[in-house]
């Protein structure tokens, strides 16, 4: 097993302090702190939900800090869908999840600046249904898989009323 190596930092193109800029300014928070609790909480959450390549280059992207708070989670085994995220995220913060969704959507479309599209693109692939919205995008519908049904059975005996 080889070492996994710190994130290269040089594709981070924002501060720490310039996200939660962006974060209050997003979010409409009366303060810088108040921003700094929202992205800390749904960074969090966000690192609970993320795996593989997706979350090394996520990472990668963003500062310091966030970085550090958004890896120190431990992926859970089940995917939450996205409404499951904000009811999680307000189950885990004692918030509303009105309070939670608007927090999500402040932080998430900032990620999904610092991310850029293809990054984007890949991290909604991997994510359950309903995470488009939280990072500012539109819920495309993805492609049913279907499965293939057996034919119905002609010979099947029909009881008949007596």
């Amino acid at each position: 097993m080889h070492p996994q190596s710190a994130p290269d930092r040089r594709d981070t193109v924002m501060t720490y302090r310039q996200m939660l800029e962006k974060v209050r300014y997003e979010g409409a928070y009366p303060t810088r702190e108040r921003a700094e609790e929202a992205v800390q909480a749904v960074l969090a959450a966000l690192g609970r939900q993320l795996t593989g390549d997706e979350r090394v280059e996520l990472a990668a992207r963003l500062p310091l800090e966030a970085a550090m708070t958004f890896t120190a989670q431990i992926p859970q085994f089940e995917p939450l869908t996205g409404w499951g995220f904000v009811k999680d995220l307000a189950a885990r913060t004692g918030g509303s999840p009105a309070t939670c969704r608007w927090d999500t959507g402040a932080v998430l479309t900032t990620v999904a600046a610092l991310a850029g599209r293809d990054l984007l693109d890949r991290i909604l692939a991997h994510l359950p249904s309903g995470y488009a919205p939280l990072f500012g995008r539109p819920e495309i519908p993805r492609p049913v898989e279907r499965a293939e049904r057996p034919a119905a059975d002609t010979r099947t005996a029909v009881p008949q009323a007596a």
